[in-house]
């Protein structure tokens, strides 16, 4: 194949951003899959993120193989593995990372509006067809919501790879508590290759050439072109026009989408690809569900097929079928990471049994029937409360979104609710799930801070409660309060004699074993991966270190919806 490196595209404000062109040695005008992010285009995967390149070469083979490997870069697609089958790859540097030279500021209008005219930028070149594709993970996904809501007229599809949409809800603030993941996210994966690290960074493996520019800048020069995105969010409660600014009105979306979503990413993108089709202006939107690593079951020949198929139809014209291809592809999941293809037409699925199973402080049981009064008060940095089904009589299916409503009371002003979703076998030892980071998380997991309770009626589904976000309701201690918590989406076929379980308790869930760790990931993973909320600042200990009491019966019936599904 032809590269063109470090190609510069003018913006519209005189900046020049940097891109490498990767096109087929043959004359001619092909298809452009677009991917824009702030991780260094000339950062080997294989030396920027080591333990996950190990991890997917040992656990999918297939993911590395039929490729040199020689142009792998984290996240994007293999030019060695698209090329050939007649598409252009375009890698950009957003604008200060990497080689792009600029005030680095993630998934603002700047940052769309450079997406917007570097999709334009690929339509118009000699070599292009004037079809552009947008393909990614995480960060190169969950920018294309934005990007095609501002709608550039050759944006022709877009598939979004795990990939969040709700800055508030699904990347800063889970329930309105802070999340710790961005601030390490930052230290770790973006400050390491910000435009002027120069000789300080890494040098690309392919040209020789600095991974993050030829100029070396002070590190007081480094910090004057950054955005310093913790304060940003710590110092932002409630939904401004700050987190608006980076959340896309999703029904001004009307290309073509697949949108991917991990069923193991409890904490960051899950909730944005199911939320994303849910809302959606496309009138042509697929969803695909799957297990697994956050990264590696794109590079697989299950990912990559499903990807191609997609962008063939759509940037290429063929009628291979796709237009058939149903609406839902889930991969449905079983203890073991085991995982059977199912083709759905909507989501939610329409044949769902939404199944009330009440708290019930009697013998701690999720029971069908409502629950006896009383109540029961746990310590807030305790273990909390764990509420258990019998053994179940029959294999049961529990998969889309789940919603709890708690009644409770506090000793303080204020109270965070974590909520863990979790299944146990017939011996009574938890059945951890590989998660997208983390190797051993519970089923599914929901926050909900007390003083955020207050609901969108608007925007609220039964198994969906939308929280505004805009305004603090304080508790007075010891007053009773309804909560509705949102449960994010999983699938878990449990088996018969397995038990599903609810905690609910004050801090993030923690599995008590051995952690696990990933280089480009500063804390241990212990149950949540990197998506804990520990800031003291947002959670100071008088305030969130209280006693929670949670009330039961006729005048209190809380309760977990669940998802229950009937076999076809």
């Amino acid at each position: 194949m032809r590269i063109d490196w470090d190609v510069p595209v003018l913006m519209d404000d005189g900046l020049a951003l940097r891109a490498d062109v990767f096109r087929p040695e043959a004359e001619g005008r092909y298809p452009v899959i677009l991917s824009y992010g702030p991780y260094g285009k000339g950062l080997a995967f294989q030396e920027g993120y080591k333990t996950a390149w190990e991890l997917m070469a040992r656990d999918y083979p297939d993911a590395v193989a039929g490729s040199s490997n020689r142009y792998a870069n984290w996240e994007v697609v293999d030019p060695e593995k698209w090329v050939p089958d007649g598409y252009v790859c375009v890698r950009f540097d957003s604008r200060g990372a990497g080689r792009s030279p600029g005030y680095l500021c993630h998934n603002n209008a700047r940052e769309t509006r450079d997406i917007h005219l570097c999709v334009e930028w690929a339509a118009n070149q000699p070599w292009s067809s004037g079809k552009v594709g947008m393909n990614g993970i995480s960060y190169y996904a969950s920018n294309q919501w934005r990007a095609a809501a501002s709608q550039p007229p050759h944006l022709a599809a877009i598939c979004v790879w795990e990939g969040w949409n709700d800055a508030y809800r699904e990347s800063a603030r889970h329930g309105g508590i802070i999340c710790s993941f961005r601030k390490n996210w930052q230290d770790m994966q973006v400050k390491t290759v910000q435009h002027g690290q120069g000789d300080r960074g890494a040098k690309s493996r392919v040209t020789g050439d600095l991974v993050c520019g030829p100029e070396t800048l002070s590190p007081e020069e480094l910090e004057r072109n950054r955005e310093d995105m913790w304060q940003s969010f710590l110092s932002r409660e409630l939904w401004d026009s700050y987190y608006a600014e980076r959340s896309p009105d999703l029904s001004k979306v009307g290309v073509p989408l697949l949108t991917a979503a991990n069923w193991g990413g409890q904490g960051l993108h899950t909730r944005g690809n199911f939320e994303g089709f849910a809302g959606a202006g496309s009138k042509q939107k697929w969803l695909e569900a799957h297990g697994g690593s956050h990264w590696a079951p794109f590079y697989t020949d299950y990912g990559v097929k499903l990807q191609k198929r997609f962008f063939d139809h759509f940037l290429k014209g063929l009628d291979n079928g796709w237009d058939r291809q149903p609406r839902v592809q889930l991969q449905v999941r079983h203890p073991g990471e085991k995982f059977v293809m199912r083709h759905e037409n909507e989501w939610p699925l329409a044949r769902t049994r939404w199944t009330r199973f009440h708290l019930d402080p009697g013998d701690l049981r999720l029971s069908e029937k409502p629950a006896a009064e009383g109540a029961l008060t746990y310590d807030a940095m305790g273990e909390g409360v764990t509420f258990s089904m019998p053994p179940l009589e029959r294999d049961t299916e529990i998969t889309g979104p789940s919603a709890l409503k708690l009644f409770i009371s506090s000793s303080t002003a204020d109270a965070d609710i974590f909520a863990v979703l979790r299944v146990f076998d017939p011996n009574g030892k938890e059945v951890l799930f590989q998660g997208a980071l983390d190797p051993k998380t519970p089923v599914a997991q929901g926050w909900l801070r007390a003083s955020h309770r207050k609901l969108d009626p608007k925007r609220s589904l039964p198994y969906r409660p939308f929280h505004t976000h805009d305004e603090k309701q304080p508790l007075k201690p010891g007053e009773v309060y309804q909560l509705d918590v949102e449960i994010w989406p999983t699938c878990i076929v449990v088996p018969k004699g397995y038990r599903v379980a609810l905690t609910v308790r004050g801090k993030d869930y923690d599995h008590g074993g051995e952690a696990a760790s990933l280089s480009n990931m500063k804390n241990p993973m212990r149950g949540c991966g990197p998506f804990i909320h520990d800031d003291p600042t947002d959670r100071p200990p008088a305030v969130f270190g209280g006693k929670v009491t949670l009330h039961f019966g006729a005048k209190h019936p809380g309760h977990v919806l669940l998802p229950v599904i009937p076999a076809k």
